[in-house]
């Protein structure tokens, strides 16, 4: 954790940890040894003390150790001196054929099952294709494809979606699948 911390968080974080330590240390150790009854009579401004260092030990960890907030896509990342944030490379685009994808999507009968504008297909029994693949990318609609129980869209059960067409769909029938599903 200190790794990642700028050094002006990590003498912020020192110094208070640093403070309630040796508070501790001296109040349990060394005082004690010195003075018997301590706290004794002063045992309300003890705990008043303990309980302030404390929370400025929990609040300090909470100011200096707090983390990056990551950028939104599209936001300009603002970086700190001695961190460097991995760039994201843009998403491949698919390396099939949209328009040959669109013969294996109506050849399939994906269009009785799914809304596609593209395709001009309004099935009902999986979802909206037009909605449920904003911002995905090319993985993520091949797996989609040859796994489909992997993540089910919200408000459909698993098990609907043939699991067969990573078999039975050839590599550039998938790629071309992917290309005019992306397209569409």
């Amino acid at each position: 954790m200190p790794l990642a911390l700028t050094t002006g968080h990590e003498v912020g974080l020192a110094l208070v940890a640093g403070t309630f330590i040796a508070f501790a240390f001296l109040s349990a150790i060394i005082i004690p040894r010195w003075r018997p009854e301590f706290p004794g009579h002063r045992l309300g401004w003890f705990v008043v003390a303990t309980l302030v260092l404390f929370v400025a030990t929990l609040a300090a960890v909470e100011v200096f150790a707090k983390e990056p907030k990551e950028a939104k896509a599209g936001e300009a990342t603002r970086e700190t001196p001695g961190m460097t944030i991995p760039k994201k490379a843009p998403p491949a685009p698919p390396k099939g054929d949209a328009a040959a994808g669109q013969a294996v999507f109506s050849s399939n009968g994906c269009g009785s099952c799914h809304t596609l504008s593209a395709a001009g297909s309004n099935g009902a029994i999986g979802p909206n294709l037009d909605q449920v693949l904003k911002g995905k990318d090319a993985a993520f609609v091949r797996e989609s494809i040859v796994d489909p129980n992997k993540k089910i869209a919200t408000g459909f059960q698993p098990n609907i979606m043939p699991k067969n067409f990573g078999t039975t769909l050839s590599a550039k029938q998938l790629d071309d699948l992917v290309a005019f599903l992306l397209k569409g």
